[in-house]
């Protein structure tokens, strides 16, 4: 009898210690959050992020109930915030909703205040390919056709990008991959680009889909090529860069989140089901789609992870190859 109480006491031991981390995982989730979650945003109000960060969180504290705060850090192309994300505390009070530029910093700044495994890879919300345009007087009809002209006068045909871009490096392989001299000329902000672009100070211009459609729509920039891998419902007359015969890789602006590395994975699934459950509500995925021309993802850490992993090499190459500056 003695043996049989032994065998039960051991029994149930075993199982509570094969149970332990179960229990231990519901409690590090189930207790919070613990005060105001907080959101950082590393740009300025306006442009994308910030409206995409504010809708997400009016309708996650509309589902949750959670005090959500929005914290604009501006700076060094979102290193600055980028940096008080990575030393928050991991308790998953501190998250960081950014924009693709993110995880080009490393490549553009040597001395960064934070390295890229201080942050922990929670999701890409979505994304959406970047547009190249026109000045209406100008004749281009497709990018072929500015290409072409870049040929004939090499240097002369003028291009905005954005500094320390995705744009930037992109625009970089274009020239050096189709053998074209355009006259790229950088802009540290998304507005002054597309008011030079509006003037015609600039031929063409390359952008975001969210932030050229609003011009786009009413016929004061020209369409000329999308950059994804395939047409975009918002321009489906609009080829892609492959379609004209542009040698480039498909390249895309999107959004993530992170969060500082160490926060724990039970937090980091939670924060990941209710950000994905307020992006795929019908009336936030009709303001993505219509305000931003959205593709929704909602990736895994895993996968995003992975995602980030991939288009550094791919980029980081390009950037070293050819010496490119970020300002």
């Amino acid at each position: 009898m003695r043996h049989l109480r032994r065998r039960a006491v051991l029994a149930g031991s075993a199982v509570a210690a094969l149970a332990a981390p179960s229990i231990v995982s519901a409690q590090s989730a189930g207790d919070w959050p613990k005060g105001p979650v907080k959101i950082i945003v590393p740009f300025p109000p306006g442009g994308s992020t910030d409206p995409v960060a504010r809708i997400i969180q009016a309708k996650m504290i509309e589902t949750t109930g959670w005090n959500i705060i929005i914290d604009n850090k501006p700076g060094g192309t979102g290193a600055v915030g980028s940096a008080i994300a990575a030393k928050s505390p991991p308790d998953g009070q501190t998250w960081m909703l950014t924009f693709d530029s993110h995880i080009l910093n490393p490549a553009f700044a040597a001395n960064l205040p934070y390295k890229d495994s201080d942050l922990f890879n929670v999701m890409q919300i979505g994304r959406t390919p970047q547009v190249i345009a026109a000045h209406p007087d100008r004749p281009y009809k497709t990018f072929a056709d500015a290409v072409a002209d870049a040929k004939k006068r090499p240097g002369k045909v003028s291009m905005g990008v954005l500094g320390a871009s995705q744009a930037l490096v992109l625009m970089t392989l274009i020239k050096k991959e189709n053998d074209v001299d355009i006259n790229l000329i950088p802009y540290k902000g998304g507005g002054p680009l597309n008011q030079d672009l509006l003037g015609g100070i600039t031929d063409i211009g390359i952008g975001s889909l969210t932030s050229l459609s609003p011009h786009i729509r009413v016929n004061k920039m020209r369409p000329l090529a999308v950059t994804g891998e395939k047409r975009t419902p918002a321009l489906p007359d609009t080829p892609t860069l492959a379609e004209q015969g542009i040698k480039a890789f498909p390249s895309y602006s999107w959004w993530g989140v992170y969060a500082p590395t160490g926060t724990p994975r039970p937090i980091v699934d939670r924060m990941h089901a209710e950000i994905s459950k307020a992006v795929h509500s019908p009336d936030v995925t009709k303001k993505f789609i219509e305000q931003f021309n959205m593709e929704i993802l909602t990736t895994s850490p895993e996968d995003f992870a992975a995602y980030q992993k991939a288009e550094q090499e791919r980029w980081f190459k390009v950037i070293k190859d050819n010496d490119i500056k970020g300002d």
